[in-house]
């Protein structure tokens, strides 16, 4: 049987995310087990949906892009696991910075 690619596509403001899982060990060097990590809030830009449409027939450009790495609040967006991989579902609202450098 062939394997089926999912390919989704965003609609109006909504960014696909991959959240960028958070170290296993503190800067102290004590390992966390995983019922004490905390749910990411920084991912990549995975797609971008083509922007916000107004009520007056405009579209607002969305600002970030495929391939940002971003932050966002701890219980931001939908969670979505495709072939084993988790994502989020975010409205670009809900982006809070794009990191630049790092």
């Amino acid at each position: 049987m062939p394997t089926q690619t999912v390919k989704l596509r965003m609609l109006e403001d909504r960014v696909l995310v991959r959240p960028i899982p958070q170290d296993e060990k503190t800067e102290s060097g004590i390992y966390l087990p995983d019922t004490a990590k905390e749910r990411p809030q920084k991912g990549e830009v995975v797609e971008v949906g083509p922007g916000k449409l107004l009520d007056n027939g405009t579209r607002v450009e969305p600002t970030v892009k495929k391939g940002d790495k971003v932050l966002f609040g701890k219980y931001a967006g939908t969670e979505l696991k495709i072939k084993g991989e988790e994502y989020l579902i975010l409205r670009e609202s809900e982006v809070l910075a794009i990191v630049e450098s790092e």
